[in-house]
């Protein structure tokens, strides 16, 4: 087999892989990108048809800079391929008032100065007739929130991304690991070698395989996306800090219905290729039940979808130069609220490899935390 050389290759060309790629094109690097499968597809982390993208971020104040800038890409793109990636529809987030949920949106738009409205249960309940809001809870509604259509995202990144030029994308190609040598890095893949002069590595649920010598005990979980047969609705995004777990869903869409999912648990995963891919009655249950008891629009399970969170131990991304070689970026462990930040984090990563230095603040999700 001959070996194939860029300037960058990027191992995994989903939700940042295709969006560093696409940053690469625009830049006019030569680049590969290499993915087992054949993006957009539903073996790994992205897919689905919808994400939630917000900015008070209640996981971590940090993460707002870094979403402004994600903001921004996606408008970008949505201008360059001429195609709808975001819908404004809004995110209201109920939960106790102390709760992780209420208070971590509160405290990350006071911290940066954004705009959300505040609700008691009652007023929530008003202003949101579609949601039957816990009378014990406080919510949160954030105006600059909504949903971005996934596949068609990472589609038009990759779209972009060839029409550069300078980019080509390899799929079925499976990497087997790299490694530095002759003042490169040499990709080992079941088609033979790739050189390059910079990679940047986003396995997905492949991170153990792939960068296990980071020391990082990545936990993977087997998650379920499912679908409601329920007529089309005004209702924004929402998301429910429970008792049992944290449920989100979107409004009902034309020809998709009502997407629900648990966010919190998951079975664990040893092997990403050999997911259980069945939706069962045990899946389904609790989603059925919130459903049932807290939204006034509903109907009938109609589909479902597996998808795979990739955990660190503290739920926050790895991006950073490899600690082996600063000639390889890892951006990885996006623990399960990662696509939204995608845009953001392929540009970031872009720089990282080509500039060895980003001016987005990144700290608090390198290595040196572990």
């Amino acid at each position: 087999m001959s070996t194939k050389h860029a300037e960058v290759i990027v191992i995994g060309a989903g939700g940042v892989g295709s969006m560093a790629l696409k940053a690469l094109g625009d830049r006019g690097v030569r680049a590969i990108g290499l993915d087992r499968f054949a993006p957009p597809h539903d073996r790994g982390s992205s897919h689905g048809d919808t994400r939630v993208i917000r900015l008070a971020y209640l996981e971590h104040p940090d993460y707002v800079p870094l979403l402004r800038r994600a903001y921004d890409h996606w408008a970008e793109l949505e201008a360059q391929s001429k195609t709808k990636l975001y819908d404004e529809r809004g995110l209201l987030q109920v939960g106790p008032p102390e709760g992780h949920v209420v208070a971590g949106v509160k405290e990350a738009a006071r911290i940066h100065r954004l705009e959300i409205d505040e609700y008691t249960a009652e007023q929530a309940q008003k202003r949101f007739p579609g949601l039957r809001v816990p009378v014990h809870m406080s919510a949160v509604f954030e105006r600059r929130a909504g949903f971005l259509w996934v596949e068609k995202a990472i589609q038009a990144a990759l779209e972009q991304a060839r029409a550069s030029g300078t980019v080509t994308v390899d799929t079925g190609v499976t990497v087997r690991g790299w490694r530095e040598e002759g003042g490169g890095i040499t990709v080992d893949t079941d088609h033979g070698p790739y050189t390059a002069e910079r990679i940047i590595v986003c396995p997905g649920a492949w991170a153990p395989d792939l960068l296990g010598e980071l020391g990082v005990p990545f936990e993977i979980r087997r998650k379920t996306l499912l679908w409601f047969d329920a007529p089309p609705d005004d209702n924004p995004v929402w998301l429910f800090d429970m008792p049992g777990g944290v449920f989100y869903g979107f409004p009902s869409l034309p020809g998709s219905g009502l997407k629900a999912a648990l966010h919190t648990g998951g079975d664990r995963v040893v092997d990403p290729l050999g997911v259980d891919r069945e939706i069962h009655a045990s899946d389904r249950a609790p989603v059925e039940a919130f459903i049932e008891a807290h939204l006034v629009n509903r109907g009938p399970y109609t589909r479902g979808k597996t998808c795979l969170y990739t955990l660190t131990p503290d739920e926050h991304f790895v991006v950073d130069q490899h600690p082996r070689s600063k000639k390889a970026v890892v951006v990885c462990g996006l623990s399960g609220h990662g696509f939204k930040l995608a845009s953001a984090l392929g540009a970031i990563a872009v720089e990282l490899a080509i500039d060895g230095v980003t001016e987005s603040p990144i700290d608090f999700l390198r290595l040196s935390r572990f």
